[in-house]
Order: structure tokens, then C-alpha cells, then sequence
């Protein structure tokens, strides 16, 4: 009985990502942030495998598929993003720039910074120093080890800004969110989202680590269904000219609507507060880092 209920719940994890699916799935088109000889950098859409997996439809296009059929060679993951998380992706383009890419991420020199809405209102600032575990998927790691001992894991979280709604959530008298930043300082898997709902301010949109009646609340107010999990900005060293590479993903889709809405005042951002009047009820946003550097991670209008 356990075994056939987390089949369904794995399902329907499945089918709300992919009704989450943004338009560049329709379009085959992939927004290309950075291209040359060695590498090119996508804004991987939500709701798309990296790479071909087992849990995905056989006719379900990958990024590396979609990349290497619109530039017309082969191309190499350098790292993967989580279907639902939307954000930049790298690949490399010959296999001896692939490689040392690889041995850069592996040594901790990618620096990743995601952007994420979480439940209530998050600290300021929290380094999140606490070993995981390796959690088996029941699909694809059918014959992984299940005795390995829990590895290193750090999160920094650093809040942007807290919001708060006037309506009724649960038990509480208003619903409260945060727009965070997270800076993930090693690699495990959902690292973020385990971390996040282990301080009690899981992701907006996380059907496994977060919370049922703040999903429900994103779908019923926003029609949001994705997880709102994205990777906005990576920063590495070129692997044959040495130079940095600093390259922005803006937001999209449900995402960028919301932090549009909220956090910024149409081209304008937001600074210190905000107090907006939705059907005769304010709505108030309080930043706790100024935000005016940030506006190029909004989607031009």
C-alpha cells in the first residue's frame, strides 16, 4: 500500500511540473545567455530535463537535445539543473573544455547564486552548515548505495526581501513570504530545497520538501504551479582564456510575474517598502537589501 502512494505522489509531483511547462517548450527555442568556441550558457526553462532521464516521456525534449539540435553539434552538461528549477546551465562544446570545466565545479570554483520564494518571513542572513544524507530516486537509483554516510552540505541564504499578504493562511491571520538569495557552497542533490525546509521556510512549489497549503495558495492566487527555485547568476573562469565569466539568467514565467508585482514597481525597484492596495486590502513588502542592482534579473516588459 506505502509503495503504491508514493508512486501516486511521485505521478503527481510529475504532472504538476509539467503543467508548469513555459513557452519555450512549445517553441524548441533555447534563450542563449553565452556562446564561443569552448562553451555556451542557457536559461534552462522550468519543467525541462538537462538530459534525457528515465523518469522523463520518451517523446519529452531535454535541454541538451533542444541545444544540440538548434547549434548543430554535439554539446557536453557540464552540471544539471532539477527539472522544475529554471536558471542558467552550462555546456561545453568539445570534451576537453567539457573536462575542465568539470574539474573546476568539482573544486568548488563555479560560484552559483539562486533566487527563491520561500514560506514566512527568513533571516536576514543564515549559513546553513548541515550534512545530507543521500536520498535515493525511486526511478532513476534503483542500485544506489543506501548505507553511504551523510555528506558535507553548506547553504548561504541571504533574505531580500519579506512580504506579506492580507489573507488568511492556515492558522495564521496573514501569509507571509520571503524572496531569498542562496548561494549553494557544495553540491548535493536538492540541497536548496532540503536546507530551506529544514530552518522551516521550505520553497514556494515544492511538492516533496515543502508545504501543501502554500502551494495550493500559489495556485489559487497566482496559478503558479512551478517551483520557484531559479538560478540567476553563475561565475566561473573561462577554461582557455582565464577570464571571469559573469553571467545573469533572468526570471521567467510565474516567477518573474511575481517578483515583478511585489518586489519591484514595474521598471522600478523597490528600495525600502512598499504598501499596495489589492481589493481594498494592503499588501506590504519590506526589503531588507536594496535592490536597485537587480533589476536586470526582470525579463525586459
Amino acid at each position: 500500500m506505502q509503495e503504491r502512494l508514493c508512486k501516486r505522489d511521485y505521478a503527481r509531483e510529475i504532472m504538476q511540473e509539467q503543467a508548469a511547462l513555459e513557452p519555450t517548450l512549445m517553441t524548441n527555442t533555447l534563450d542563449i545567455l553565452y556562446q564561443d568556441e569552448a562553451l555556451v550558457v542557457i536559461n534552462k526553462p522550468a519543467g525541462m530535463m538537462t538530459h534525457r532521464s528515465r523518469i522523463a516521456e520518451d517523446d519529452e525534449p531535454s535541454a541538451m537535445e533542444l541545444l544540440r539540435d538548434q547549434l548543430g553539434s554535439w554539446v557536453y552538461p557540464i552540471h544539471r539543473l532539477d527539472r522544475a528549477t529554471s536558471g542558467a546551465l552550462i555546456f561545453g562544446l568539445d570534451q576537453d573544455n567539457a573536462r575542465v570545466l568539470h574539474e573546476s565545479l568539482a573544486q568548488g570554483q563555479v560560484q552559483k547564486t539562486y533566487w527563491a520564494i520561500t514560506r514566512g518571513h527568513a533571516p536576514k542572513e543564515q549559513l546553513i552548515d548541515r550534512a545530507l544524507k543521500e536520498k535515493r530516486d525511486r526511478i532513476t537509483d534503483k542500485k544506489a548505495q543506501l548505507d553511504k554516510a551523510p555528506q558535507e552540505a553548506r547553504t548561504l541564504v541571504q533574505t531580500l526581501a519579506h512580504l506579506t499578504l492580507p489573507v488568511e493562511l492556515g492558522r495564521y491571520p496573514s501569509a507571509r513570504f520571503s524572496l531569498v538569495e542562496v548561494k549553494p557552497l557544495t553540491g548535493r542533490r536538492h540541497q536548496i530545497r532540503r536546507h530551506l525546509a529544514g530552518i522551516n521556510y521550505p520553497l514556494i512549489g515544492d511538492t516533496t520538501h515543502g508545504r501543501g497549503e502554500q502551494n495550493r495558495f500559489f495556485r489559487t492566487h497566482f496559478n503558479s504551479y512551478r517551483l520557484l527555485l531559479a538560478a540567476v547568476n553563475l561565475k566561473f573562469t573561462h577554461p582557455i582564456t582565464a577570464k571571469v565569466l559573469d553571467i545573469n539568467a533572468p526570471l521567467s514565467g510565474e516567477m518573474a510575474d511575481f517578483c515583478r508585482r511585489y518586489f519591484f514597481q514595474g521598471d522600478q525597484v523597490l528600495k525600502t517598502e512598499l504598501i499596495q492596495e489589492e481589493l481594498g486590502l494592503q499588501s506590504q513588502c519590506l526589503c531588507l537589501k536594496d535592490l536597485s542592482d537587480l533589476g536586470h534579473l526582470l525579463p525586459s516588459s
